[in-house]
Protein backbone atom coordinates (compact mmCIF):
# COMPACT_ATOMS: atom_id res chain seq x y z
CA UNK A 1 0.00 0.00 0.00
CA UNK A 2 2.86 2.74 1.08
CA UNK A 3 4.27 1.85 -2.23
CA UNK A 4 1.17 2.45 -4.27
CA UNK A 5 1.20 6.02 -2.75
CA UNK A 6 4.49 6.72 -3.18
CA UNK A 7 4.07 6.55 -6.99
CA UNK A 8 0.86 7.79 -6.75
CA UNK A 9 2.65 11.28 -5.45
CA UNK A 10 5.56 10.71 -7.65
CA UNK A 11 3.19 10.52 -10.82
CA UNK A 12 1.45 13.86 -9.56
CA UNK A 13 4.78 15.38 -8.35
CA UNK A 14 6.63 15.01 -12.04
CA UNK A 15 3.14 16.21 -13.45
CA UNK A 16 2.49 19.15 -10.98
CA UNK A 17 6.15 20.51 -11.81
CA UNK A 18 5.89 20.37 -15.19
CA UNK A 19 2.86 22.04 -15.31
CA UNK A 20 3.13 25.02 -13.00
CA UNK A 21 4.63 27.69 -15.23
CA UNK A 22 5.95 30.44 -14.34
CA UNK A 23 6.70 31.94 -10.71
CA UNK A 24 3.06 31.49 -9.51
CA UNK A 25 3.58 28.93 -7.50
CA UNK A 26 0.95 26.78 -8.85
CA UNK A 27 -2.25 29.66 -8.32
CA UNK A 28 -3.43 31.74 -11.07
CA UNK A 29 -4.24 35.13 -8.80
CA UNK A 30 -6.80 37.58 -10.02
CA UNK A 31 -8.01 40.34 -8.41
CA UNK A 32 -8.04 41.12 -5.00
CA UNK A 33 -11.61 39.63 -3.64
CA UNK A 34 -13.22 36.63 -5.09
CA UNK A 35 -11.71 33.36 -5.98
CA UNK A 36 -9.14 31.69 -8.14
CA UNK A 37 -8.12 27.81 -8.68
CA UNK A 38 -5.09 26.15 -6.87
CA UNK A 39 -3.50 23.86 -8.99
CA UNK A 40 -2.70 19.89 -7.59
CA UNK A 41 0.50 19.76 -6.52
CA UNK A 42 3.24 18.61 -3.95
CA UNK A 43 4.75 20.49 -1.36
CA UNK A 44 8.56 20.37 -0.22
CA UNK A 45 7.49 18.08 2.35
CA UNK A 46 6.59 15.51 -0.28
CA UNK A 47 2.59 15.74 0.52
CA UNK A 48 0.29 16.17 -1.93
CA UNK A 49 -2.35 18.99 -2.35
CA UNK A 50 -5.66 18.28 -4.58
CA UNK A 51 -6.69 21.25 -6.75
CA UNK A 52 -8.86 23.14 -5.11
CA UNK A 53 -10.56 26.92 -5.00
CA UNK A 54 -8.97 29.67 -2.32
CA UNK A 55 -9.84 33.06 -1.77
CA UNK A 56 -7.93 35.66 -3.70
CA UNK A 57 -5.04 37.17 -1.56
CA UNK A 58 -5.55 40.42 0.59
CA UNK A 59 -4.87 42.10 3.86
CA UNK A 60 -8.20 40.74 5.31
CA UNK A 61 -8.33 37.69 7.51
CA UNK A 62 -11.49 38.05 7.73
CA UNK A 63 -13.02 37.26 4.23
CA UNK A 64 -10.89 34.03 4.20
CA UNK A 65 -13.16 30.80 4.33
CA UNK A 66 -11.63 29.69 7.63
CA UNK A 67 -12.39 32.61 9.34
CA UNK A 68 -15.09 32.36 11.73
CA UNK A 69 -18.59 33.99 10.33
CA UNK A 70 -17.59 32.30 7.00
CA UNK A 71 -18.05 28.95 5.32
CA UNK A 72 -16.20 27.11 2.66
CA UNK A 73 -18.61 26.93 -0.27
CA UNK A 74 -17.26 23.93 -1.65
CA UNK A 75 -17.46 21.74 1.40
CA UNK A 76 -19.85 23.35 3.61
CA UNK A 77 -16.99 23.80 6.53
CA UNK A 78 -17.51 26.10 8.79
CA UNK A 79 -14.82 28.89 9.54
CA UNK A 80 -12.90 28.09 13.33
CA UNK A 81 -9.68 30.86 12.84
CA UNK A 82 -10.67 34.32 14.76
CA UNK A 83 -9.75 36.90 12.19
CA UNK A 84 -8.53 38.95 14.87
CA UNK A 85 -5.36 37.04 15.76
Amino acid sequence: MRIAIVLFVAVFAAGGVCAKGGGGGGHSSKSSGGTHSVRGHVTKKGTYVAPHRATNPDKSKANNWSSKGNRNPDTGKEGTKDPNR
